[in-house]
Parts: structure tokens; sequence; C-alpha cells
């Protein structure tokens, strides 16, 4: 078994150096492509920089490759998915003129699911100090993870002072009792474990490890959308997953596993056609409203196993949309009933679409009908040197990985004191007794 996840928790970042530029590398191993993104992160002054970001990102370098490998997100074929890894960061590296060592890498596979904790420290009615505030943060730590779950985040939400609640900075305020609100982000371990694997066997070590649909929410959001409360639906080729942000903070995950291939899939079933015919189709044509027009516009269809030139046969463009409404259909409602479940549906007003599945003609306003409320579609935002071919929402999530290192500061895990349904080694009378007085005194 790997042992890249001790205690249940994936490798974290160091944090960036506050007045020196550094090249950070990323992949994004997807369902349908694999992207490889280089940038360089530049310190900027605190006035000049966008709230909680400290670097400019800078793109110096791009490759991606369409995915072979991959299903709903996980690694099925390890060779194949291998050798898409490999070609997409070969281009990126050929372009950035830089040997990729490392890389921040994506998940969406694995059942992401989120849970909430709170834990309270006694303060003694003296001003909160930074030792208070890392004593309370590791009592946030202390639950117990379910077996075979990977923790991927663990971040503070907000703090409270007796009964105050909502409190975002309390160093120097005053009072009985110091609390945290924890929301723990979890994966099923064995798809991490093999994304892992596959990227270290192309030579290259994982730095960390981030859920899609916050990495695509650092790249589309604005500062009010998640300050007011913002869901964001990443749907990708084999997963559709959701990130709720409210008051600034990263507070709900989950996903679905449902995505764009699906859609190509029912498109080649349905009309008999190879999956790249499919694939064609829905770029081409596909749409999830009908037109007056679609039953006159015929559309050619290449019937699979047959020759192109030879068996070239023309189907109504309704028979497209007639496939791939009842499955986007599907997708949003299923997104729908889980927000529903959560909890979360009634606060995040508002709805910011990513991903390339979002793409298909009629997507937002399908979405607005179903989830009855404001839809966009989202872009990746604050980075200079994108090309045209980065700059669409299916790229949210990847140029998302490069914001990332700047708020990896604010997760906080103790992996000596995470459990996996028991103790950690080595959590005797003697060792909880020597962390006490470390962090009393």
């Amino acid at each position: 078994m790997s042992q890249a996840f001790p205690y249940g928790v994936v490798p974290k970042m160091r944090p960036l150096p506050a007045r020196r530029a550094v090249v950070v590398s990323v992949l994004d191993v997807g369902t349908s492509k694999v992207a490889c993104l280089v940038a360089r992160l530049k310190p900027v002054e605190a006035g000049d920089a966008l709230p909680d970001r400290s670097h400019l990102v800078e793109l110096i370098g791009v490759g991606h490759q369409r995915s072979r490998g991959v299903k709903n997100g996980q690694i099925v074929d390890m060779e194949a998915a291998e050798q898409a890894i490999r070609l997409a960061v070969d281009s990126a590296e050929r372009m950035a003129g830089v040997q990729i060592e490392s890389v921040i890498v994506s998940v969406s596979a694995g059942r992401l699911s989120s849970e909430t904790f709170h834990a309270e420290v006694g303060i003694a009615g003296h001003p909160v100090e930074d030792r208070d505030i890392r004593r309370v943060l590791q009592a946030g730590c202390v639950h117990t993870v379910r077996p075979n779950r990977t923790v991927v985040h663990s971040i503070p939400t907000g703090f409270g002072l007796d009964a105050t609640r909502g409190v975002r900075d309390p160093r120097g305020m005053v009072g009985q009792h110091l609390g945290v609100d924890m929301h723990i982000v979890t994966a099923e371990g064995a798809p991490l474990r093999n994304l892992m694997l596959c990227v270290e066997r192309c030579h290259l070590d994982v730095e960390t490890i981030v859920a899609a649909p916050y990495a695509a929410g650092l790249a589309s959001l604005v500062d009010d959308e998640s300050e007011m409360g913002v869901t964001l639906i990443d749907m990708g080729g084999g997963v559709t997953s959701v990130a709720v942000f409210q008051g600034g903070a990263f507070v709900h995950s989950d996903a679905v596993a449902l995505g764009g291939q699906h859609v190509t899939l029912d498109l080649a079933r349905g009309l008999s056609v190879s999956i790249d015919e499919a694939e064609r189709l829905k770029t081409l044509h596909a749409s999830v409203f009908p037109a007056i027009a679609d039953e006159r516009e015929q559309i050619t269809v290449t019937p699979v196993g047959e020759n192109e030139l030879e068996s070239t046969t023309y189907l109504p463009k309704s028979m497209v949309v007639k496939i791939v409404k009842p499955r986007v259909e599907e997708t949003l409602e299923l997104v729908r009933d889980r927000l529903k479940a959560s909890g979360y549906a009634a606060e995040a007003r508002r709805v910011v679409l990513t991903g390339g599945a979002s793409q298909l003609t009629g997507v937002p306003d399908l979405a607005r009908r179903i989830l009855d409320r404001p839809v966009r579609i989202g872009r990746p935002l604050g980075a200079r040197g994108l090309p045209e071919a980065a700059k669409g929402p299916a790229f949210a999530a990847p140029v998302g990985l490069l914001v990332f290192p700047q708020v990896a500061g604010i997760e906080h895990v103790d992996p000596r004191r995470m459990r996996r349904g028991g103790p950690a080694p080595k959590d005797t009378y003697i060792h909880r007794v020597g962390r006490w007085l470390k962090e009393s005194f």
C-alpha cells in the first residue's frame, strides 16, 4: 500500500516565499483531457493584490492532450494514462523552457464529500494570540476519518469567541472560549493513491492534491460571489462536482458520477456511430433546447464501422437534441437534489458553471430553470498569458491550481492527531502531556 497518505491525509504544500518569485507546475488529469500548466508566481504589494492573493500568476507553459485510461475521473489503465500525462508535461516543459519536477494535482474522483466539525479551547479571558489559534486548529483536526477515506482539505471556515460566531481574525480579542468551525473534504483513498502512483511513474513528485471544484472556484469566482454565497458546478467529462462558497470560504463539496462523456456515449449508442463521431456531433450540433428548424435541418452521420466516403447518412438535427437533453437534465437534477440534502441550497443563491460540458448550447438556461437561481458561465480570471484555448470554462480548474498555493496556508492538518478509525501512533499519555505543555506555555 502507498505510503503517500499517512493517517489518511494527502501531502500538504509549504507556504510560498513572500518576496521571491517561484515557478509552479500543475496537472489536471480528467476524463476528457490531461492539462499541464506552468506559471511564474510573482509577489505583489499588498495594496495591488486581490483579497487573499499575494502573487501574480503569469503563465509560461501549456500542454494538453486527449485523456487516455481515465473513466469517471479515475485511473482505469495505468499505461495509457501515464502516456497521456507524459505528452502533456513534455509540451508544457518545451513551451516554458523548464524541467518539471513536481506538480499540484486536481481530483474529482473518489466521491468527494464534506464534513463539518466544531472545536473549542479555553483562553481564560486573555487576548487571543497565535498560539491560541494553533491550539484550536489542532483541536479541530482531532476527528475520526471514515475507513478507506482520505482527507483532501481541512479548512477553518470561521472562528468564534464565546457566543460570537463568524469571527474572521480573533487575534487581540478577548473571551473565555475560542472556537473554530472546520470544513473537512474527504475522498476515497484508492482512486487518489492510483492517481498519485500514475503521476509518480512519470518521475514527478506530487506536491499536493486539490479538489477540482475548489480549484475551479479559485479561478472563476469574484469576491462578492464567494462572500454572499455561490454554488460552483464543475461539469467535467466523467464527473460533475460541486463547491459551495459562503462568507468568502469554501464550505461544502459534493460530486455526481455524470459528465460530458456520458452525453457522448448516449449519442454513440442512440445514433449507432463511433465515439469519435459522437464527440464531433456533440461539439458541432448538440443543444439542450429544440429549435423549430431542427426537424428540417439535416446533419451528416457516419455509422460505426462504415467508411465515411461510402456510407454517409443524413438525420434530422432534432435527434441529437432528443438524446442530449435528458442526460443533461438528469445531471442537473441530481446536483439540485444533493444540494437540497446538504442544507446549503437556500444559502448559495447564485450558480457558476465551469468545465467543458458547460459549453453545450443552452446549458446555462436549462440550469437556470432546474436550479431556480441566477446562472452564469465561469471562465478563469486573474492569470496573465493565457492562450485562447485556455480561456474557456474547461480550463477553470487547471488555472485554479495555479492560484491554490496562495491560499494553501489557510489549511490546517496535523497528521499526528488525525485518526482513521482509531488513535494515531504515539498517542500515549506521555505524548499528550508533552503536547499540552508545549501548546499551553
